[in-house]
């Protein structure tokens, strides 16, 4: 397996070509990306307390929001935020997540619902709010979820009622099970500006979930009245600056409101969308750009967690008694490791490519109801790639701690923190398992979803190299899965069975079956870059869909969509593969263009005499 990059096969200009394609971005951008995320965000000093960890990646946040084009910009070029995520969740998982809320969170409702809507303060609603964010001097944050009840998003107890008085708003949290949680509002020192979403009563009635703007903390951390944060303990997962936020009877303006539209005019409520249904499917709308960035996001941890396995193993030794002194990677578990996490990673990298030149979708027409999450009535393939994303980075960067043996847990943080993200993103940003039940929910009624057409054969033979043979067996799997779903659900309904109950009977099943629809919609994605890519490309993409094939045997031959005999297949198939993909290992490495403080050793262990001298 070559581990120098001079010694491949010549692969390395193509497989920039398509690296670099998928990031969509030029010189300039690349150079002001650099300032942003410098080398020296790549790690903390020794020694900071966790105040003053957090202090720092506040810090850095300020200097790269300074550095970076204007936040309106940014979030009207999908390829520049997601490239700016990218690099801080690289350098610093936590600064990725603050950033995120800060940009797509916080200054995203304000840019998308507030913008030119006049109310009595005047044009442009919470100016001074966005003034703030957009000049670093204050950090945006989010408060939507609620710790008391799961779905929390879909009618949060939290409250917007309309004063007269004032013409403002008062919002409440009612009791303690009703607080925001989590939140990146912990920190004494740090001023924050949030958006939060309660629900607008009016005249007694409920009329939807809203987004106001309110300063949670001033400009030294201090919190005004009415606002009332409870720190959490620290977490050795992804190290943010988590709290409660409770609201008590908070007086805000009018122009808080980002009423995107709607209005109270006369006493009376007016809203363009129709109904309480629509406003939530409204609301909700910011979250492409969230998806976008953390699709982006798992693409680049994958990739440096993949070059950092490759770092690890290239040139190491073993003293194992079948072979003593072999190079790690001629054990075959140790190189198919370290190639399917490089297959995860451009796997990866296509669709991030993909989703950051895709267009949002429309919402769904009318606000329909949903049973577990939002999330799919905003853009069900872009919540569904989410998914998608998300397991396979947890999946690569899990794979990539372990065979980097005890340095992987012990020696170096970056997997660690990687490993803190990925899991994080697994429920934030729209939990995984609610999206998956959504998904198969109106992929049963057939709801805006054509599955996929039946094939009877396998085309070309069921060769497993082939892109071909990948799509006919996700898709005749994902179609298998949707009928039985559909069956059993309507099944249960003729014997008098009530929808919680069809249902909650089958959200196995259901979850399997949205499973299949991502995973063909990852594959259709993959096989256009393998197509089109040059042949490294297409044998480590190849190696995906083999590792795929593997990880849902049992699905595909319950689903008699696989033949008896198909894990011998695709593992024989996958040592072809592998070896003849093993001499680009440090090609495909080096064309993912990591920066060099993600495969260096710890500056500890370079020093003479080792860590702890001697």
């Amino acid at each position: 397996m070559a581990t120098d990059p001079g010694a491949g096969t010549g692969a390395g200009t193509g497989l920039r070509d398509f690296v670099r394609g998928t990031a969509a971005l030029d010189d300039a951008a690349r150079a002001w990306l650099a300032e942003a995320v410098p080398p020296d965000c790549f790690g903390y000093p020794s020694g900071l307390t966790a105040d003053e960890r957090l202090a720092l990646t506040y810090a850095r946040l300020r200097r790269a929001g300074r550095a970076a084009p204007p936040a309106a910009a940014l979030l009207a070029d999908p390829p520049a935020l997601c490239g700016l995520l990218e690099r801080a969740a690289i350098a610093d998982p936590a600064l990725f997540h603050v950033m995120l809320l800060h940009y797509t969170l916080a200054l995203g409702p304000i840019m998308r619902f507030g913008e030119g809507r006049d109310g009595p303060e005047g044009p442009g609603g919470p100016a001074a709010a966005r003034a703030a964010l957009e000049s670093m001097e204050a950090f945006g944050t989010l408060l939507m979820t609620e710790v008391g009840r799961s779905n929390s998003h879909l009618s949060p107890r939290t409250t917007a009622r309309h004063d007269p008085a004032t013409g403002g708003f008062v919002l409440s949290t009612p009791d303690a099970a009703a607080a925001k949680f989590p939140t990146s509002a912990g920190h004494p020192g740090v001023p924050k500006v949030a958006a939060v979403y309660a629900t607008l009563v009016h005249a007694g009635v409920e009329r939807g979930v809203f987004v106001f703007v309110v300063p949670l903390r001033g400009p030294g951390g201090e919190v005004p009245a009415g606002v009332r944060v409870v720190a959490a303990p620290e977490t050795s997962g992804l190290r943010v600056d988590y709290a409660a936020v409770l609201l008590e009877d908070l007086h805000v303006p009018y122009g808080a409101w980002l009423r995107d539209g709607a209005r109270i005019d006369g006493g009376a409520f007016h809203d363009p969308a129709g109904s309480a249904a629509a406003r939530l499917t409204r609301s909700m709308g910011i979250a492409p750009p969230v998806w976008r960035a953390v699709i982006s996001a798992s693409a680049a941890v994958a990739r440096a967690s993949a070059g950092t396995l490759l770092a690890h193993s290239a040139g190491r030794g073993t003293l194992g008694r079948l072979g003593p002194r072999r190079p790690l990677t001629d054990y075959r578990n140790q190189r198919e490791a370290v190639l399917g996490a490089l297959a995860s990673a451009y796997a990866l990298t296509a669709v991030a490519g993909h989703v950051k030149a895709r267009p949002a979708a429309a919402p769904a027409p009318g606000g329909p109801g949903t049973a577990w999450a939002p999330w799919s009535a905003v853009d069900r393939d872009l919540a569904l790639l989410k998914v998608a994303a998300t397991v396979q980075a947890q999946e690569t960067v899990s794979r990539c701690r372990v065979h980097s043996g005890a340095p992987g847990f012990a020696a170096v943080e970056r997997l660690n923190a990687y490993r803190g993200l990925t899991h994080a993103y697994l429920n934030a940003g729209g939990d995984n398992e609610l999206i998956l039940y959504d998904t198969a929910r109106a992929m049963a009624a057939l709801d805006r979803y054509t599955p996929p057409p039946a094939q009877p054969e396998p085309p070309g033979g069921g060769d497993l190299e082939s892109p071909r043979t990948w799509l006919f067996l996700a898709g005749e799997a994902e179609r298998r899965l949707r009928d039985r779903l559909a069956d059993r659900v309507e099944a249960a309904r003729g014997a008098g069975a009530d929808d919680f109950t069809a249902w909650n009977d089958n959200l196995a099943l259901a979850a399997r079956t949205a499973r299949a629809c991502a995973d063909r919609t990852v594959l259709e994605i993959v096989a256009g870059a393998a197509e089109s890519g040059p042949p490294a490309l297409r044998r480590t993409l190849a190696l995906y869909a083999l590792d795929w094939l593997e990880g849902r045997a049992g699905d595909l031959l319950n689903e008699g969509v696989a033949r008896p005999g198909v894990l011998e297949e695709a593992a024989e198939t996958r040592r072809r593969v592998g070896d003849a993909l093993a001499p680009d290992a440090a090609e495909l490495a080096a064309a993912l263009e990591l920066p060099a403080e993600v495969t260096a050793p710890p500056a500890s262990f370079t020093r003479a005499g080792g860590p702890g001298g001697g």
